[in-house]
C-alpha cells in the first residue's frame, strides 16, 4: 500500500446548457482513475466544478429571461444531481462565483500586475464569444471563423490588461523538453510545442464590455478574463493564498497532480496555466492529459444540430455500469471515439452479458451443481491448463497497472477482458461436465472450479474502478470477504475457501439488439416519449398558484431588434391599458419585427420588471417550443386586455 498523494481534476464545466456524454466522459474517466488510486492506497483528492462567468453566460441567462446568478445556480444544482446519479466520487465542487474563489483570483491578478507580468493596453482583434477567446487574423479559419469551434468571430477593440506570455515562452519550451511526460498523449505535446515555436502574443486578460465576472480590484471597470479566472480554480479550491492552505500544501506540493481536459482546451492548460504558475513562482507540478471527443456518425456532437446523447437517458434505459463501461472502453487513447446505437448495444450484449456476466453465472451454477455451493483450495492438485491461466492472471495485473498509471484506461479494460476470455476458454479446455461424471476426478473438478472463482475474484478487483455495481455484486455472489477485495490481495491462491450464492443473479441481462438499436435511434431523433421530462409530482401548483397569474390578450403595436443583443426583440404591446407596455423577448431567431407586428399574443402582465441588456421588460410572452422551433401563442377573435384563464 502507498501513502502517496494524488490530486486529480476535471476542467470546470461551462453551464451554458445540459451536460452530454462528452462532459460525462471526462468526469467518469477521472472518477475511474481516482478509484484506482484509492485501490492502490493513495491519499486522493478529486476536484470538479463549474466555470460560471463570462459573456456567454450573461447572454444565455438573458435568453432565458433570468439573472446570470439564478441561471448558474440552477445549472450547478443540475450538474451535482447528475454526478450523484453517476456515483462520481469527487471531494469538492468549486464554483467560480464563490467568494473563496473570487478572493484568490483577485489576489493573483493584483500580484501579477504589481510585478509587471500584467500590464494595461488596448486590444484589437477577432473575438469568439462561445470560446471566450481572441485570435489574430492568421489564426482564423475561412471567413474569419474561430479555429477552435468554427463559429463566426467579430472584431473587437477595447482597453485591456495583458499577461506577458512572451516573457515565459522559452522557459515553458525548456520545461516541456525536460519533462517529456508533462503533456499526454504525445500528439498533443507536439501540437503545443509547434504553437509555442510560432511565437506567443501577450494574452488579453480583462474585459470592459460586460459585467458578469470578477472585478479587477485596482480598476473595477475591468472584469478578469474568464481563463485567468477559471484556471485559478485548481489552486483556489485547495485554499491557496488563504490562512487555511493545508490542502494546497498537501496536494499541490504532493506526489501527483493530474489535470484531465478535452483537446479543445489544450492550449489554455498547456500554455497559459503553466505560465501563470511560473509568474506566480508556484511549482508546475501537474501533468496534463488532453483526451479526444466522442463523435456521432455525422461528426462532433452538437446541441444545435441534434443527435446529442445525454447520460441520464442512458442510465434510465440501460444502467450506470453499462454507460461507464462503454465510455471508458470505446474512446481510444489519444484519439476520438464514435457513439453509435449499434456499438453501444454490442458492448452490452457481447462484452458485458456474454463474456463477463455469463462467466460468473456458469461458475456459480457449476459450483452449486457439483459441490453444493462450497469450494476449497488444494494446491497439490493441478492440470495442464492451470499454469497458463495463473500466468495470465499475474500478467494482467501488471498490464492493468501500467495502463492505469499512464492514463490508458481503455487499454486497462482490454487487458481485463483478455483474462475474461482466457477464463472462458479454460472452461472449454478442462471440460468440467465430463470430469463430473467420474467420481475419481472429484479433486480435479474442484481444482477447476477454484481456478474459475479465483480468476473472477481478480477480475472483480481490477474492475472495481470501472463497474461500480457489477464488481460489488460479483464479490457478494462469490462470497469473497472484504479482505480479499483489495489491490494487495491480487495474488493467486489467497482465497482458501468460499461459499457462493445458491442462485446467480445476472450482472447484465442480454438485450434484444434490433429493438434496442431502434430505441436508441429514436432517442437520438428526439422521438422517444419515454425520455421526455415527467411531471414533478413533488412540485405541483395549486389552482391558487395559477390564479395569481394575470394573463391577457395583447396586440403587438411595434417591434424592433434589441440594440445590444442579436437574439432579443423589444416589443410595445397593447394589453388594454392606458398606454402600451414594453416587453423584451428572446424570439429574434424565430420572428422578425415585421412578422410579429399586429399579432394578438398572450402575455403575463403581473411579473416584476427586469432589465435585459439595458432595456426594461414588463411582462412575458407565452410560447410553445421543441428542439426545432418556437411558436408564440396567438389568439384570434379577442381584443387587447381580454383575460386568459
Amino acid at each position: 500500500m502507498s501513502n502517496k498523494t494524488y490530486y486529480i481534476t476535471t476542467p470546470i464545466y461551462y453551464p451554458s446548457g445540459k451536460l452530454h456524454i462528452g462532459n460525462t466522459y471526462t468526469t467518469v474517466f477521472c472518477d475511474a482513475l481516482r478509484r484506482y488510486k484509492d485501490l492502490r492506497g493513495y491519499d486522493t483528492y478529486y476536484l470538479t466544478g463549474m466555470d460560471e462567468h463570462g459573456k456567454k453566460i450573461e447572454t444565455v441567462a438573458e435568453e432565458r429571461e433570468m439573472s446570470p446568478h439564478d441561471h448558474v445556480d440552477e445549472m450547478a444544482a443540475e450538474t451535482k444531481a447528475l454526478w450523484d446519479r453517476l456515483k462520481i466520487s469527487y471531494d469538492d465542487f468549486i464554483r467560480t462565483t464563490e467568494k473563496r474563489h473570487k478572493t484568490v483570483v483577485q489576489k493573483i491578478f493584483e500580484k501579477l500586475l504589481d510585478q509587471g507580468d500584467i500590464y494595461l493596453g488596448t486590444y484589437k482583434g477577432y473575438y469568439c464569444m462561445p470560446c471566450e477567446s481572441f485570435f489574430t487574423e492568421s489564426q482564423l479559419g475561412e471567413n474569419n471563423t474561430c479555429p477552435d469551434c468554427g463559429r463566426e468571430t467579430s472584431q473587437l477593440e477595447e482597453e485591456s490588461y495583458f499577461l506577458k506570455l512572451s516573457k515565459y515562452a522559452d522557459r515553458l519550451l525548456d520545461f516541456i523538453e525536460e519533462n517529456p511526460g508533462f503533456i499526454t498523449p504525445e500528439s498533443r505535446k507536439n501540437e503545443v510545442v509547434s504553437f509555442l515555436k510560432q511565437g506567443l502574443n501577450d494574452l488579453s486578460v480583462s474585459r470592459t464590455t460586460f459585467d458578469w465576472g470578477i472585478k479587477v480590484v485596482s480598476n473595477p471597470k475591468h472584469v478578469v478574463y474568464v481563463w485567468i479566472d477559471a484556471l485559478s480554480n485548481y489552486l483556489s479550491a485547495l485554499g491557496y493564498g488563504t490562512n487555511d492552505d493545508a490542502l494546497y500544501q498537501k496536494y499541490w506540493h504532493g506526489d501527483e497532480v493530474v489535470h484531465v481536459v478535452g483537446k479543445d482546451i489544450l492550449r489554455f492548460h498547456a500554455i497559459y496555466w503553466p505560465i501563470m504558475l511560473m509568474a506566480l513562482d508556484i511549482p508546475v507540478n501537474f501533468k496534463l492529459h488532453a483526451h479526444g471527443f466522442y463523435m456521432m456518425k455525422e461528426g462532433k456532437m452538437s446541441k444545435s444540430k441534434g443527435g446529442v446523447i445525454y447520460p441520464d437517458t442512458i442510465i434510465n434505459h440501460y444502467g450506470l455500469d453499462e454507460l461507464r463501461y462503454f465510455l471508458l472502453r470505446e474512446l481510444p487513447y489519444g484519439a476520438d471515439g464514435v457513439f453509435t446505437p449499434e456499438s453501444f448495444i454490442e458492448r452490452i450484449n457481447f462484452d458485458l452479458a456474454n463474456d463477463f456476466g455469463n462467466l460468473l453465472n456458469r461458475t456459480i451454477s457449476m459450483v452449486n451443481k457439483y459441490f453444493e455451493g462450497t469450494i476449497e483450495f488444494d494446491p497439490n492438485v493441478t492440470n495442464d491448463f492451470d499454469d497458463s491461466l495463473e500466468s495470465l492472471i499475474a500478467e494482467t495485473k501488471d498490464n492493468y497497472r501500467e495502463s492505469m498509471e499512464t492514463l490508458k484506461v481503455s487499454e486497462a479494460i482490454r487487458a481485463v477482458w483478455k483474462l475474461i476470455s482466457r477464463t472462458n476458454k479454460y472452461i472449454d479446455e478442462t471440460t468440467p461436465w465430463i470430469l463430473a461424471k467420474d467420481e475419481n476426478k472429484k479433486a480435479d473438478l474442484q481444482n477447476v472450479m477454484y481456478h474459475l472463482v479465483e480468476s473472477l475474484r481478480h477480475i472483480g478487483i481490477m474492475l472495481t474502478p470501472i463497474l461500480l455495481d457489477a464488481s460489488h455484486s460479483l464479490f457478494n455472489q462469490l462470497g469473497i470477504p472484504e479482505s480479499l477485495q483489495t489491490w494487495d490481495s491480487l495474488q493467486f491462491g489467497l482465497l482458501k475457501e468460499t461459499e457462493v450464492v445458491k442462485k446467480p443473479s445476472p450482472l447484465f441481462p442480454r438485450l434484444d439488439s434490433d429493438k434496442e438499436v431502434d430505441k436508441l435511434q429514436s432517442i437520438l431523433r428526439g422521438e422517444d416519449k419515454e425520455t421526455q421530462k415527467p411531471v414533478d409530482e413533488d412540485n405541483l401548483a395549486t389552482i391558487d398558484d395559477f390564479n395569481k397569474l394575470d394573463m391577457r390578450i395583447a396586440k403587438v403595436v411595434s417591434a424592433k431588434y434589441h440594440p445590444n443583443a442579436d437574439k432579443l426583440l423589444v416589443l410595445q404591446v397593447d394589453a388594454g391599458e392606458a398606454k402600451p407596455r414594453q416587453i423584451v423577448a428572446g424570439i429574434a431567431k424565430h420572428y422578425s419585427p415585421e412578422s410579429i407586428e399586429g399579432k394578438n399574443v398572450v402575455v403575463v402582465v403581473n411579473l416584476e420588471p427586469v432589465k435585459l441588456r439595458g432595456e426594461e421588460s414588463n411582462g412575458m410572452l407565452l410560447a410553445g417550443s421543441n428542439k426545432k422551433s418556437l411558436k408564440l401563442l396567438t389568439v384570434e377573435g379577442l381584443n387587447p386586455g381580454d383575460s386568459v384563464s
